[in-house]
This record gives C-alpha cells, sequence and structure tokens, in this order.
C-alpha cells in the first residue's frame, strides 16, 4: 500500500542519521518524525492481545514482533497479553488465528474466503485486527501492518490477502566443507561464511539463525531448504541431524519450515549399502528409515530437494531408472508425514557444438515432458526460469507449457551469479516478471507463467516459488545493501506475482532508508534503471550474459561461450551470430512451445529484438525491428549501459548527510566500482565483437579513446609490459606489471585546468599491492589493491575482465607539460598491475 503523497512533503526535512551495518535490513523500525505521526498517537491501541498463541510459535512471535516495532517507530510501549482466550476491548491489537478469534469474539464480518498462510487486516474502527487463517498467517499480517506504520502510512484499511502459492521456499547453497575448513562456505554466495555450518558439522553457534527467519517471515516465505543442492551426504548422519533439529526450532517461530537437499547416492557414500538404485529394496527401505528418523526430530520438516543427473550429480539414470522413479523414491518415504519433494528440472548432458542440432536449451522438456502424470502427488518439479542458467535474459522456460499434469514450481535466483555478484546494483523484478507475465498459449488459451506456477491454470494444489537466496554472515546478509531489495521483493512476488516492481523497490527504500523524499527518489530510479543497463553492457538481443562461463561467471568473456560442452553457446563467427533454434533450420528449441508461442520465435519477423539471438543465427548486418544492425544495436548498447552506470556514484553522492555514514561508504564504494567496471565491461564486448565482425561502429567510440595514455606507452622503471588474456581485458592489449616496485611516468599534453584522473589496474587474489599516483612529483592520491576486503564477488588469479578495476581522483589541478608517475608496488602473489590513465576533463566519460 503506497504511502500518502502528502506524507513526501511532511517529510522532507532531513532527519539525524546514526550508523547502521545493515543487520536489520528492512525491519529497522527507525522512528518516524513527529511531522509523520502528528495526530495518531493519541487514538493509537494502547495493547496487544494474541489469543490462544502456541508457545514459540508464529503468532508469538506476531505479538512480541508487534510490541517491538511499535516501539521502535511510533515510542509507545504497549504490554503484550498473549494468553488472552476472551474477545478484547477496544484500543487493542488484536491477532490470533480466524478459529481463535471467532471462538472468542463471533463471527468476522464480512465473511473470509482465507487460504493457508493468508490473514485479515483491519486498521478501522478503535481497534486493529489481525487475523490469520494459522498462525503464520497472523504473523504474516503482523509484518504488514508493520510495514505499513514504518512507511508513514496510518490510512484506515480493511483487507484480506492470500499467498498466490503454498511454496514459497528460500534455496541456500551452503556447503559443509571439509573438516579442516574453519568455515561452511557457500556457493555463489558473496555474503560471507555459512550461518550453518562449520568445520563439516552443524554450527554450535546458530545466533544468525532466528535472525534470518525473521526477515524470511517478513515477506512471507514459509519454508528454506539449508544446504547445496550439489549435496553432501554427511548432513544425513546422526550428528548432523541433531543438527537440523536445532536449526529447525530456530525457524519454527517465524513459521519456516526447513528442509534439506539430498545427495541422490547417500546410501552408497555413507558406506551402508552397495547401490543407490532408486527401485532397489535395500534403498527404498534406507530412504524410509532415514526419512522416519528425520520426522522423529523435526515433525514439521519441510520435505526434500534433489539434483539428480546434473553436472556430476548422480541420480536414477545412473541404474537406467527414470528421473520420475528417483523422485517417487524419495516422495513415497515422506508421504506418510506430510512432506514434499522438490525435483529439480535442471538436468542435462555436456554436447558437442559442432552439431548443429545440439541445444542445452532443450535438455529440460526433452528429459520431463514424456513424464508428466508419472509423478506421485507430493512431487513438485522446480524449473529454471529460463532454459540455460540464470542470464541476464531468457526466454520463459519451454517446460512450464508441458506439464500440464506437474504440479511445478519457478526457481529465481536472488544471488547474482551471472549478473554482477552482488557488486553491481541489478534490480531484478523487472527481469522476473518478463517470466512470470509470459503467456504460454496453452491449447490457445491465456496461460501465464504465474498461473501455471502457482497451480491455478492446470488446477494443482501443489506449486510455488523457490529463490536462490545464499544470505552469509556479513551484516549485510546477501552482501550488498541495495542487493537485499530483491530479496524483499522475491518474498513479495511470490507473495503476490502481480505486484508492481517499482512499488515494490519503493516500499524496500522507505524501510530501510527511510522516508527522505531525495533518498527514495535516488534509490528508485538507480534500481528501476539497473537491470536494462546491465544487459546493455554485459549481452543484449538474447545472446545471454557473456561473461566467463568457464571460471568465475563473473567478468566479461565472450569467447568462453562457445567451444566448450556447457552449451551456453553464442555460435559467433567473423560472419554472423546468435543460436538458430528453430525448427525449420536449426535445434527445434522453439518447437518446445506451444504452438502460437512456437510460431512467433520460430521466425525473425515475429521475434522480438530482445530475444532475436536467442532463437535466430543472423549475420552482423541483420536489421532489427528497432532499424539497427545488429553489431551497431552491440556497440550502441553497451555505450549506453555503461554511461547509465556513470550516473549512479553522482546521485549516491547528492545523498551524503541523509543517510548514515557506514552504509553511505559502503554503497558509494560498490556504485563507484561498477561504474569502473561497467567500463570494462563495455570496452571488451565492444572490442571482441569489432574483432571478429570487422565492421566498425558508425559512431567512432570502440577503439578510440583520446583521453587515455597507455600504461605500456609510458616511461617504465621496475614495471614490464605483460598480456592480458582474454586481451580485449586491456586498452590496446597490453598492461604492466611488477612483483615488486616500479614507476610509470609520462608527460601531460592537455590544456591547463581540473581534470579527472582514471587509473584501470588490476587486483588479483593473494595479496594487496599498493599504488601512489604523482603529479611533478606530488602525491595527488594512493590506493590499494584490497577489494577483496569491500567486495564479495569471485575472485580472479589472473589479469583479466574479473580482476579489471579503476580507481578515479576528481578535481585534480594539471597544467600542460605536468609529469604523472603511478609508482605500485606488488604483494605476495599479487603484481603491481596498470592498464592505462586517463586524463578526463570534467563531465567526460571516458
Amino acid at each position: 500500500m503506497l504511502i500518502k503523497a502528502f506524507l513526501f512533503l511532511l517529510l522532507t526535512a532531513f532527519t539525524p542519521v546514526f550508523a547502521e551495518s545493515g543487520i536489520e535490513a528492512w525491519l529497522r523500525y527507525a522512528r518516524l518524525p513527529s511531522s509523520a505521526t502528528k495526530g495518531h498517537l493519541n487514538s493509537f491501541p494502547n495493547r496487544i492481545v494474541a489469543l490462544k498463541a502456541t508457545k514459540n510459535g508464529p503468532l508469538a512471535s506476531a505479538s512480541s514482533e508487534l510490541q517491538k516495532g511499535i516501539k521502535g517507530i511510533l515510542g509507545l510501549s504497549l504490554e503484550v497479553n498473549s494468553g488472552g482466550k476472551s474477545c478484547p476491548t477496544q484500543k487493542s491489537i488484536v491477532v490470533s488465528t480466524l478459529d481463535a478469534y471467532q471462538s472468542a469474539c463471533g463471527r468476522l464480518s464480512p465473511k473470509l474466503n482465507l487460504k493457508e498462510d493468508g490473514y485479515w487486516l483491519s486498521t478501522k474502527g478503535k481497534s486493529v485486527q489481525i487475523i490469520g487463517q494459522n498462525e503464520r498467517g497472523a504473523l504474516y499480517g503482523a509484518f504488514e501492518y508493520l510495514s505499513l506504520l514504518g512507511q508513514g502510512d496510518f490510512s484506515e484499511v480493511a483487507f484480506a490477502s492470500n499467498p498466490s502459492a503454498p511454496v514459497r521456499w528460500a534455496n541456500q547453497w551452503d556447503n559443509l566443507n571439509a573438516a579442516n575448513s574453519a568455515h561452511g562456505s557457500i556457493e555463489r554466495g558473496y555474503g560471507g561464511a555459512s550461518i550453518f555450518f562449520q568445520n563439516g558439522l552443524i554450527k554450535k553457534d546458530l545466533s544468525r539463525v532466528p535472525l534470518y527467519g525473521r526477515l524470511l517471515a517478513s515477506v512471507g516465505l514459509n519454508g528454506i531448504i539449508i544446504n547445496n543442492v550439489n549435496a553432501d551426504a554427511n548432513l544425513l548422519n546422526e550428528t548432523n541431524l541433531q543438527g537440523v533439529k536445532r536449526i529447525a526450532d530456530l525457524f519454527r517461530p517465524w513459521g519456516v519450515n526447513v528442509g534439506i537437499s539430498l545427495n541422490f547416492a547417500s546410501p552408497q557414500v555413507l558406506g551402508d549399502l552397495a547401490t543407490f538404485d532408486p527401485l532397489d529394496e535395500s534403498v527404498i527401505k534406507w530412504w524410509i528409515d532415514k526419512s522416519n528418523r528425520i520426522y522423529e526430530l523435526v515433525p514439521d520438516f519441510a520435505g526434500y530437494l534433489v539434483k539428480a543427473n546434473s553436472e556430476g550429480q548422480p541420480g536414477p539414470l545412473t541404474y537406467n531408472r527414470t528421473l520420475s522413479e528417483g523422485a517417487n523414491l524419495f516422495a513415497k518415504a515422506i508421504e506418510p508425514h506430510g512432506g514434499i519433494v522438490v525435483f529439480r528440472a535442471f538436468v542435462y548432458n555436456q554436447l558437442n557444438e559442432t552439431d548443429w542440432k545440439a541445444d542445452r536449451a532443450n535438455a529440460a522438456v526433452e528429459f520431463f515432458k514424456d513424464l508428466d502424470g508419472q509423478f506421485d502427488s507430493n512431487v513438485l518439479v522446480q524449473i529454471k526460469f529460463g532454459p540455460i542458467d540464470f542470464q541476464v535474459r531468457e526466454p520463459a522456460s519451454p517446460l512450464f507449457g508441458n506439464l500440464p499434469k506437474t504440479p511445478v514450481a519457478i526457481e529465481l535466483e536472488v544471488t547474482q551469479e551471472y549478473l554482477g555478484q552482488q557488486c553491481h546494483l541489478v534490480y531484478l523484478p523487472p527481469l522476473w516478471q518478463t517470466i512470470l507475465s509470459f503467456d504460454m498459449r496453452y491449447n490457445h488459451r491465456q496461460s501465464y507463467v504465474r498461473d501455471i506456477v502457482t497451480g491455478e491454470l492446470f488446477n494443482h494444489k501443489l506449486g510455488g516459488y523457490a529463490g536462490v537466496i545464499n544470505v552469509g554472515m556479513d551484516d549485510t546478509w546477501i552482501g550488498s545493501h541495495l542487493a537485499m531489495s530483491n530479496m524483499f521483493a522475491f518474498g513479495r512476488l511470490a507473495w503476490n506475482p502481480r505486484a508492481d516492481s517499482k512499488d515494490i523497490v519503493e516500499q524496500w527504500a522507505r524501510l530501510t532508508f527511510g522516508l527522505n523524499h531525495n533518498v527514495l527518489s535516488a534509490i528508485v530510479d538507480m534500481s528501476m534503471k539497473s537491470w536494462p543497463a546491465y544487459e546493455g553492457y554485459s549481452g543484449n538481443l538474447g545472446i545471454q550474459t557473456l561473461t566467463d562461463i568457464l571460471y568465475t561467471h563473473y567478468g566479461a568473456n565472450p569467447a568462453s561461450q562457445d567451444d566448450n560442452g556447457w552449451g551456453q553457446w553464442t555460435r559467433a563467427d567473423s560472419k554472423a551470430i546468435g543460436m538458430d533454434r528453430t525448427v525449420s533450420n536449426g535445434t527445434g528449441n522453439a518447437g518446445q512451445y506451444p504452438k502460437e508461442v512456437a510460431d512467433m520465435f520460430e521466425h525473425t519477423q515475429t521475434t522480438p529484438d530482445d530475444l532475436m539471438l536467442w532463437f535466430h543465427h543472423v549475420p552482423y548486418t541483420f536489421k532489427l525491428h528497432s532499424g539497427k544492425t545488429v553489431i551497431q544495436h552491440f556497440y550502441d548498447a553497451h555505450y549506453t549501459g555503461a554511461a547509465t552506470a556513470q550516473t549512479f556514484p553522482a546521485a549516491w553522492k547528492s545523498l551524503r548527510d541523509q543517510i548514515d555514514a557506514e552504509r553511505y561508504s559502503d554503497v558509494l564504494y560498490r556504485l563507484q566500482y561498477q561504474a569502473g567496471h561497467s567500463l570494462v565491461w563495455r570496452d571488451a564486448i565492444s572490442e571482441f565483437y569489432r574483432n571478429l565482425s570487422r565492421i566498425p561502429d558508425q559512431l567512432n567510440r570502440v577503439r578510440n579513446h583520446p583521453h587515455r595514455i597507455e600504461a605500456e606507452e609510458m616511461d617504465l622503471s621496475g614495471f614490464t609490459t605483460v598480456n592480458v588474456s582474454p586481451t580485449e581485458c586491456a586498452s590496446k592489449y597490453k598492461a604492466i606489471a611488477t612483483n615488486g616496485t616500479g614507476t610509470a611516468t609520462t608527460r601531460l599534453n592537455v590544456p591547463s585546468g581540473r581534470y579527472t584522473v582514471a587509473i584501470n589496474y588490476y587486483d588479483v587474489m593473494g595479496g594487496s599491492a599498493s599504488y601512489d599516483v604523482l603529479i611533478n612529483g606530488k602525491s595527488i592520491g594512493t590506493w590499494q589493491g584490497n577489494s577483496e576486503n569491500y567486495l564479495g564477488h569471485d575472485f580472479s588469479s589472473f589479469l583479466d575482465c574479473h580482476s579489471a578495476i579503476r580507481v578515479t581522483f576528481e578535481g585534480v589541478k594539471i597544467a600542460r607539460g605536468d609529469r604523472l608517475t603511478i609508482k605500485g608496488t606488488g604483494d605476495g602473489l599479487e603484481q603491481a598491475a596498470i592498464d592505462y590513465v586517463a586524463i578526463l576533463p570534467q563531465s567526460v566519460v571516458d
């Protein structure tokens, strides 16, 4: 619900800001200014009544959270009656299940149609009613009420809210790690070590778990898988199962049920059996016994998540059994306990690119379509949103239109594996909603993906959302203050996939940073521009994210997409680019969609530009619907996207003193880094395709950098010229480096004035090189190659597009003929390495 417009005017005045680490995320409960509460506190309820609250249950959490939140937001200390059984009098906040409320107070009017986890919230009259279909629903209603208060919204409301789907789970990719590992790691986790695992076991200190449960519950998420889909069988040993119980006990007050990922070969890996054949009687008994033990320890255990026969993981195909037979093995073991099995559709084999018909994008349909209707009723097939792997743009997976008899869930990646790894601001809901709002036209009728995954379209009781969230021990949880908007939005969209992306980020920004209009406007504006910008400078027209898929999935390396068995191909050569996925001449992927959609994607005339290279192999000179050629679109998009990223630091700097210093500094560092790294992306991709196509940029930007001084062309002492790989990750393909100490000097032939001095260098793992830049022997700035202390992305050991980074010094006074010197000193395994210097006039982007 939107805050009233007039409040923005009242709240424009700056309020004191205090240091914040981010640990409270959007549940800060910051005090509203008096201008926002004027006239509301005198009539505010004076107590909180929880009817028939279960000890340590969600209803008890709801009442304590209301007490904490109201104290923080309004400064009011309300007493809590958590054992109430009689109907409360006026001026109370009543939080209850529907059954308990109607038992104490009689039937509610109007008659409510609440689904599981749904709630009724009414602020009309002198009391507030927060009524849940169950205790968890009441907790969700309490968080929604506090969200309204935290945004300064005191308007009278009365509405029922139901979740779109029963399964709304977080997927953590946490690893137990070996016993000699001090901390559990997280695959594709950029926010520190695991909050669950340490030294191969579940941690003794689980103090972060209830805080995490609170965050999940606040946005309506009701389950979590606590370990990596590339599962370690040792999670099933008795010691760790006792730990799973401890974790479940800490999540339970927040209505979050715990599940685990399974290693399909666990009976064999743990040494109990010689086989893991899903039809073997001993294997069946093993899983029944293990499941029974888990439910003894955790009666509300959510169920299992299974990744099978993909990326080296074991599965039923090892024994020539079907994937459905594998899924049903687990489903039968936990069905008596009410658990569910979530079976990932991420199954594919490595392929030979010389086979024109080979296509990893076909794998999900090829493996699962013929199994439709063969899964047990408590199996949910979890489908990645697109056919490949969380790319910057993909079409909706065709599997959504091929399993009408099977309930499915959509898998979205909150952690930005291919999308800047929390070091680039990329607000993801606009991307997700291109998938959720896509019409599959199943049987020539309206078939939005969002209605398929909820179970509504095909009348399934099961259905839902899985978000790969991967929080860690950092105070920022996910690795970045601004990236937390994606976690918040995932929960909001899982509850209501029709919610507006801009409204969601506005809500999040108010709760996270306060009600200052300038702050809100800047954050919302940057967020809404961020995905189009990232798509622009990282890979567009449906070509996927042109990252290094063979290494860190972070920096640019378009050549890595091809000539390997992983199947994320672009099939780019000197004449043409793009995957031919047509039925007539290509891999046939377009034909996997229902007929109307298949017909649209089959032809270039009807394929939208933003997916043109996903479905079609065309010359660089092919004209898009926009009128541009493919190659010129590439150049323009990469320059436009990077130019947008250049505006982010200035927008953030305008908020200085309006945001606490700790978060201000952290976010500014990341936005400045993104601005520099977007140029690395822009130049690498533009240069690569310029070399491949031999077609110049019509605007003469590519290869034309008049403000740059190449480091290898400076006077060097102690530095040597070195190669960079890929070559396009260095301006003019070379850099300079030293293990010891070196200097690079040049005379500046620019008009006298003030400039921004930008230096591109490389920051690799294994040390912290130090640098000093001097004008006529006087230092204008120093820095270190220590971004690993501030950023959480997957770092590189090489001079490449992952390690390329930029530092800038603004307002430097320079006279023509001044001598510029860069001094660099290597440290440990990290060389001091420099690509180029740019002497930029004010407001000029390199």
